[in-house]
């Protein structure tokens, strides 16, 4: 029987019950690893573990709070691997209209909350493992109105870099960067408005399409499996940013 490097290894993923990091946990536990998937929403961990392999596991925790992340990560016991996924809608916010504490509150879940759980994990993370952050590519090619959104996918990639060099040898850290992805984090959108908006950035694409999620977690596996990576953003956006 064929092992993959994942096999019998424990893999956290915080944000892991819908979207990409649901496929991500999915792609994890078909290759050996027993996953266990982390949300702030009941309904949301029930739905996951009804999608995933018998082996999985769910826990429910308040991913803006450190206290709640860390009781979570504590009762999973030792880790290999380290996903955060989790994340809302990253809306347009010109400066001039913008709400500072709504920005506050994207920077406190996608940013200081990933720093959290990095702070939290790193007792049960095993020697040679991995911590895979969540980025986006408004950092490379921000528009009118992305300044939060280029903040914090810019505050990700820096981070990923300097704990990469602070956590090696032990530990390895990269960072996945997303374009648009067909995913549930686009579902408040009207039906009509959404597919547009999928189907003119798959146009502009070279590529000719928008990401599925099963994309995007074939990266995240890369940055579990491949040992010779740490401090790598893994861009997976069809080539929009070359045009």
């Amino acid at each position: 029987m064929t092992t993959t490097p994942l096999a019998d290894s424990t893999v956290a993923v915080l944000g892991g019950t819908s979207g990409i990091g649901l496929a991500t946990a999915l792609a994890a536990a078909e290759a050996g690893a027993h996953v266990h998937v982390v949300s702030s929403r009941e309904s949301s961990v029930s739905r996951a573990l009804a999608a995933l392999p018998e082996t999985a596991h769910g826990s429910l925790a308040d991913l803006s709070s450190p206290d709640a992340v860390r009781s979570a990560l504590d009762a999973i016991g030792t880790i290999d691997h380290l996903v955060f996924t989790a994340g809302e809608p990253l809306t347009i916010m010109p400066v001039l209209e913008m709400d500072l504490g709504r920005a506050h509150a994207f920077f406190e879940l996608r940013f200081f909350s990933a720093l959290a759980a990095v702070q939290a994990a790193l007792p049960q993370l095993r020697d040679g493992g991995s911590i895979t952050l969540t980025t986006g590519t408004a950092f490379h090619r921000p528009g009118a109105g992305w300044s939060v959104a280029a903040g914090i996918t810019g505050a990700v990639i820096g981070t990923t870099r300097a704990l990469a060099v602070e956590l090696g040898p032990r530990l390895r850290v990269n960072a996945v960067s997303p374009g648009f992805v067909r995913s549930p984090l686009w579902d408040s959108m009207p039906d009509a408005d959404r597919e547009a908006m999928y189907a003119a950035a798959g146009a502009a694409a070279p590529l000719g399409r928008v990401a599925e999620v099963a994309d995007v977690a074939a990266a995240y596996l890369y940055c579990m499996t491949q040992h010779f990576a740490t401090g790598t953003v893994v861009t997976v956006d069809g080539g929009s940013l070359l045009v």
